[in-house]
């Protein structure tokens, strides 16, 4: 008698289930992975997986203050959503005390961090792993970083994700201290400097935890393609080197990819909350209207529905966000269009923020520019209320805002790098093409000339500007989705197996596209 052929089993390892927005500042600015990148895409890769027939478990850590008593509502939601959709037994909580009390994912402190690392992972391998016995491991970032050394050791394909480039080191003897026996795969790791021996590098070689992953992974991806090719042609310095070094070493063994995260589906105008009115394609117009309306009164700016509105939804982080752009032409920005009430919308915390509200103190813009702390209602309704929004950034290795906008009506206005490249394109009315406004040159003029090109189109005949949005918000549904992401990982996880993942037929999850019911 034939039998059916199982679907490979495939383990996610993360320590992150929800995200904090990176317009949080704090803590997220920090791990710019969680700003909107390795818990977001966590959570939602294992449901879109599991809705398409994938054998598919996950490891997390046993949050157990935060999954009861909701002291953080939102991570409880979001893990709460996946328990409703997979059985118990595909769901494996590392059980350490280190975790049991805890109110958020990380600690403010490094080496209370590397403890819940070595904590989380201690479990991973000496029990999780042994029980699902898995035919893939997906780990990602550095709390992870020492589980594909394993992996490789047993020969189990491990594919490394980098939402973050981020790492920490410490020793093998403190790795040992924690419960790892990392003797039977300390060859895999990654040291700082050259190890010869396992008792030479033990207790003065530190492990390096993301370049070790990197290293010792089967395969490895990046949060965005382009990211992916700037940092092997040498851009980004930041990185450090061996983190670098072993990225190049991948892609040019063709073991390296860059797969996009994509927005929370709560970003939806036809259904978010948080709007005062929704809206989709065929009534955006009506419906932009009414929501900038409502907050422009909300924060007393002047109310004109004729009004421009960027929108800054990114934190103001002059390293990485390129707010410093922004500030150096903002007086020039605002008396240029002063005729037409241009007006800016800060919804995000950051360094910056004080040096916006010097320069609306002294100029008395109080009424075409509002400055507010991260608020995730108010994030929501200005995406509803705004025309564009703004992300001059350096470098992005994702990104999420410039995937938002567009659903929503607003076109970006951005820095040509990173994952924005690889999901903007800039605006061409005449041949019906592109969703944003791009820059190449990363200084205030390029981020200006931008600015220029936005109202330039804001100011055409209304018919053209609704064709163009009507076209822009439909796109951007139908592409930017968890759907989409989790096909490319199974791809992905395909070409490491080197079969399909997916052996019985499953019902496939949405596309994405706006169904509009009440239009």
């Amino acid at each position: 008698m034939n039998e059916t052929p199982c679907s490979p089993r495939v383990l996610i390892v993360t320590p992150e289930i929800t995200y904090l927005p990176d317009r949080m500042g704090g803590l997220a600015s920090f791990y710019t992975a969680k700003a909107g990148g390795l818990a977001d895409v966590s959570a939602a890769l294992i449901s879109a997986l599991f809705e398409q027939g994938a054998d598919v478990h996950v490891a997390i850590p046993d949050y157990r203050s935060i999954f009861s008593d909701g002291v953080a509502p939102v991570l409880k939601k979001e893990f709460t959503k996946i328990q409703r959709k997979m059985p118990g037994d595909r769901i494996h909580l590392a059980e350490d005390r280190a975790f049991y009390y805890m109110n958020r994912v990380y600690s403010y402190y490094g080496q209370e961090n590397i403890k819940l690392a070595l904590a989380f992972q201690r479990e991973v391998i000496n029990n999780i792993v042994p029980h699902v016995q898995p035919d893939l491991i997906h780990c990602n970032d550095w709390m992870t970083g020492l589980i594909p050394a394993m992996a490789r050791q047993l020969g189990i394909p491990c594919l490394f994700t980098i939402h973050n480039v981020h790492t920490v080191k410490t020793t093998l003897a403190y790795i040992e201290d924690r419960g790892i026996d990392a003797a039977s795969f300390w060859q895999n790791l990654y040291f700082v400097h050259m190890a010869d021996s396992y008792e030479g590098s033990r207790d003065n070689n530190p492990v390096d935890f993301l370049t070790s992953g990197i290293f010792a992974a089967h395969f490895v991806n990046v949060v965005s393609p382009t990211f992916l090719k700037e940092i092997v042609e040498g851009g980004h310095h930041f990185i450090e080197s061996p983190i670098r070094r072993e990225i190049i070493n991948k892609y040019e063994a063709e073991c390296a990819a860059g797969i996009l995260n994509a927005p929370d589906p709560s970003f939806n105008p036809l259904s978010d909350k948080d709007l005062h009115k929704n809206y989709g394609p065929q009534n955006y117009v009506s419906g932009k209207k009414e929501n900038k309306r409502f907050l422009q009164h909300t924060l007393g700016l002047i109310q004109d529905e004729r009004a421009p509105i960027f929108f800054w939804p990114s934190r103001l982080d002059p390293i990485q966000k390129g707010c410093q752009l922004l500030a150096d032409i903002f007086y020039k920005l605002i008396s240029n269009y002063w005729d037409q009430n241009l007006q800016v919308i800060f919804v995000a915390n950051g360094d910056y923020q004080m040096v916006f509200r010097d320069i609306v103190n002294f100029h008395g813009f109080h009424d075409r520019v509002a400055i507010c702390d991260f608020s995730n209602e108010l994030e929501h309704l200005a995406y509803a209320a705004s025309d564009f929004i703004l992300m001059p950034s350096s470098f992005e290795p994702c990104g999420l805002p410039q995937m938002i906008a567009p659903i929503y009506g607003a076109l970006p206005v951005a820095h040509d790098t990173g994952g924005i490249h690889d999901t903007l394109v800039h605006l061409d009315v005449d041949q019906d093409t592109g969703n944003g406004f791009l820059f190449n040159t990363f200084d205030s003029n390029g981020l200006f000339w931008a600015i220029e090109q936005a109202m330039n189109f804001y100011n055409l005949p209304q018919t053209i500007k609704t064709r163009q949005i009507k076209r822009i918000m439909k796109e951007s549904a139908s592409t930017f989705t968890h759907a989409n992401t989790a096909r490319q990982y199974i791809e992905l996880y395909e070409k490491m197996l080197q079969r399909p993942l997916i052996v019985q037929d499953a019902a496939k999850s949405g596309n994405g596209t706006f169904t509009e019911e009440t239009e």
